[in-house]
């Protein structure tokens, strides 16, 4: 028998995604995605189930640099024979729809330009079932004792390498960078009044207590199984969480993760 596709083994799979865009320098330019990469990731064991990478061409062209800053930049020249977006759009949104999404910043950038490319072909955008932003939860439970919390950042913080700003190797450094957070988080719980503060000698770093690693792993003072990382999980499909327009750099202050309801026919900050 085919198992539908809302099955509790499907929603219960978390999908990290990233997108690489092109970035606006003229008035009326918008965003236009590049680059979509996606691993579906079992939140139970943390092993990678499905990943999926593609290149992207717009429809304007002249929105590419013909160069780039970065060595592994993403040109036109690289994208002029990709997919357009219409292409992929049915795989897209197979991987996307129905589960539960995660990555950094990806409320306020992601969700956008997910909604705005699928819009732009005149088809219902895929939906999750609840969301973990990286960004927002590790800043509430993990403290701004790595910096200013950009992937870059926190992948130096735990010695992961650089960040390459490709869709594929950025979704796999995200969750690197919460099993570092995670384990870090669980060893402080174990002797809070040694570890707790001890591990970072500049004062001004915010260290997290006991209880909020209780509040996003409740069984793992019992029985250790604690990467089970869904935190801050939202499980109403109705509410759909498109954040504001920005840029994937973290906003000046952020607060608490909280899934704002999707108003139709708004991008509403």
């Amino acid at each position: 028998m085919a198992i539908s596709k809302f099955s509790g083994e499907r929603v219960s799979e978390i999908v990290f995604f990233d997108l690489e865009t092109n970035v606006p320098n003229k008035a009326g330019q918008r965003f236009r995605v590049l680059e979509f990469g996606a691993i579906v990731v079992c939140p139970r064991k943390l092993i990678e189930l499905e990943s999926y990478c593609t290149l992207i061409r717009p429809g304007d062209l002249s929105a590419v640099a013909e160069r780039s800053g970065r060595s592994d930049g993403i040109t036109r020249e690289a994208v002029v024979n990709a997919p357009s977006f219409e292409e992929v759009a049915d795989k897209i949104f197979s991987i996307l729809d129905g589960r539960i999404w995660a990555g950094h910043n990806i409320q306020r950038f992601d969700c956008v330009r997910i909604k705005e490319a699928f819009a732009e072909i005149g088809r219902p955008a895929p939906v999750p079932v609840g969301i973990i932003d990286s960004l927002r939860v590790l800043t509430e439970k993990f403290g701004r004792r790595a910096g200013n919390m950009k992937m870059a950042t926190l992948a130096t913080y735990f010695g992961l390498g650089q960040q390459k700003h490709r869709s594929l190797d950025d979704v796999r450094m995200n969750l690197e960078v919460l099993k570092h957070c995670a384990t870090v988080l669980f060893l402080e719980s174990t002797l809070p009044n040694v570890l707790q503060g001890k591990w970072n000698n500049n004062s001004s770093m915010t260290t997290r207590s006991r209880s909020l690693l209780e509040s996003s792993f409740p069984n793992a003072m019992d029985d250790k199984r604690y990467n089970s990382f869904t935190m801050t999980l939202r499980s109403n499909r109705g509410n759909f969480p498109y954040g504001e327009s920005s840029r994937k750099s973290p906003p000046p202050s952020v607060g608490c993760h909280r899934v704002v309801p999707y108003t139709t026919g708004s991008l509403g900050k």
